[in-house]
């Protein structure tokens, strides 16, 4: 691009202005090319570049932020083939002004302020953001001892398999069938490797319209919540539990009552008098961790048919059995069409993805796709459709494998921690998942453990969130240990540990 140096001639805005505009960084996912780009796009559409001046030749651009100029030329020319910009012979590239007169710009006055709505908390329905829930921490990469839950660990990731089943999508004989309108259909694919090679592993069989796909088991129990529970309708809920599940429930029913939890899980006893549903986590129960065994299982059916009440198991980490042999799901068990099933995709895989699955008779599975697709249509054909490729070619058995491997040997060391560091703190046995829940003294105060351990860059979980009553005991934490290096386990034990004993009362 050659620009004139006449004195009549437009010239470019001011230098600084460029590295002001653009921050380019090597380490980004996206290449120096196509920051910039991106970076121009952006500054168009915010109209920070005049219309009536040349944009700075290649050369002259590329010495401002220190980058190769052929990257520059071939910025320029993309964009100006997507009509972003205009080449003028001998003056330069240009802003196309189509694309500034297409923006919608903003009223010369604004409306009289006096007429703001500020009145919005009192014209809300519902309020779930004043509800108890587990508080995450954003940048937890940042600190040197994470021990929290639901994260994965990044080395551990099949970044390559990945990658090639979305490519192998994107490539293959029908490569835009993920780019339909589904309507309330899920990818047949999916739903086939569902049945035939995730289900199977957990003692589960079902037919294709038994099964459906959704946006990971939270939205699975969310659905199920607005088609099945009414403001009457008596629901129970794990107490420690999970959270989410509890607050998902609450939103729709005030009769929603606590069930007590034990060294064997749910107990089968007068507190499920009158449930008309009853969600449990039976094979890997949250947060406490213990397995719920056979004959409880059996007992909890035999419960379910005599008082007429339907069960929600909520089959999370059950592929993260250290053993590799998991116990039977309690849908496994059921010949009466009483327990509704709730998977888990991609929580150990990748939480983001968010992908999970319902299992229940097929006229309840037809009226929660017609729920759906008033909410979302379907979750999202490219990922379904990649991870079926994922799971047909054995990538995801392959991985849990893996994390199996890593998972057993860090509740080892974590386990061992505990022992030496923190001998007052007692625990359930850990066969599987990604944590342990921990019981302190009753002196222990774990909100204040947490505000301390945080400081010192460790990052743990008071438990009080997980109990349904409003007053609940303050002794009890969770740690995960799927995001946190083996080698670090210890030494953040140790610091722990003695921030416990800090809280030992003298005397």
């Amino acid at each position: 691009m050659v620009v004139k140096r006449g004195p009549t001639a437009l010239r470019p805005a001011r230098p600084s202005l460029w590295n002001q505009l653009f921050e380019l960084h090597p380490e980004a996912p996206l290449t120096i090319q196509a920051q910039l780009r991106a970076g121009i796009v952006a500054a168009i559409g915010d109209g920070r570049i005049p219309r009536d001046r040349p944009m700075p030749s290649s050369r002259e651009l590329a010495q401002q932020l220190g980058i190769a100029r052929n990257t520059v030329v071939s910025a320029y020319q993309q964009l100006a083939d997507d009509g972003h910009l205009i080449a003028h012979d001998r003056r330069g590239y240009f802003v196309n002004p189509a694309v500034v007169a297409a923006r919608i710009q903003p009223p010369a006055a604004a409306l009289d302020g006096t007429a703001t709505v500020r009145d919005w908390p009192a014209r809300f329905q519902l309020h779930p953001s004043l509800q108890r829930n587990i508080s995450k921490v954003a940048d937890w990469q940042q600190y040197e001892f994470p021990f929290i839950y639901g994260q994965f660990d990044p080395s551990l990731f099949p970044t390559s398999e990945w990658r090639s089943c979305c490519q192998q999508v994107l490539a293959g004989d029908g490569a835009l069938d993920w780019a339909q309108d589904l309507f309330t259909r899920d990818d047949p694919l999916l739903v086939e490797q569902i049945r035939n090679k995730v289900l199977p592993l957990r003692g589960v069989w079902a037919d294709t319209d038994e099964v459906m796909v959704t946006i990971g088991a939270q939205q699975a129990l969310y659905l199920l919540a607005d088609l099945l529970v009414g403001e009457d309708t008596e629901v129970g809920v794990e107490s420690p539990g999970y959270p989410d599940a509890r607050n998902i429930f609450s939103l729709r029913t005030r009769r929603l009552r606590g069930l007590p939890i034990d060294a064997e899980g749910l107990q089968v006893g007068p507190a499920l008098d009158g449930c008309q549903f009853v969600y449990v986590t039976p094979s890997h129960q949250s947060p406490t961790t213990v397995t719920m065994p056979v004959e409880r299982r059996l007992a909890l059916l035999r419960r379910a048919a005599e008082d007429d009440f339907l069960v929600i198991e909520d089959d999370y980490e059950h592929e993260t059995t250290f053993s590799g042999l998991p116990n039977p799901a309690l849908k496994s068990l059921d010949r009466a069409g009483r327990v509704i099933y709730v998977g888990s995709l991609s929580k150990s895989f990748a939480p983001g993805l968010r992908l999970g699955y319902i299992v229940a008779p097929a006229p309840l599975i037809a009226e929660l796709r017609a729920l759906r697709r008033l909410m979302i249509r379907h979750p999202t054909a490219f990922i379904q459709r990649s991870f079926a490729q994922f799971l047909a070619l054995g990538h995801f058995d392959l991985l849990h494998r893996r994390l199996r491997e890593s998972h057993r040997e860090r509740a080892r060391l974590l386990a061992v921690a505990l022992a030496q560091y923190a001998p007052d703190i007692r625990h359930p046995p850990v066969h599987g998942g990604s944590s342990f829940w921990l019981e302190g003294p009753a002196w222990l105060d774990t909100a204040r453990l947490a505000e301390e351990a945080r400081a010192a860059r460790i990052l743990i979980e008071p438990g009080q969130v997980h109990f349904f009553e409003a007053s609940p005991p303050g002794h009890f934490f969770r740690l995960g240990f799927s995001s946190i290096p083996a080698q670090r386990i210890g030494d953040g034990i140790q610091r722990l540990g003695a921030l416990i004993e800090q809280q030992r009362p003298t005397g």
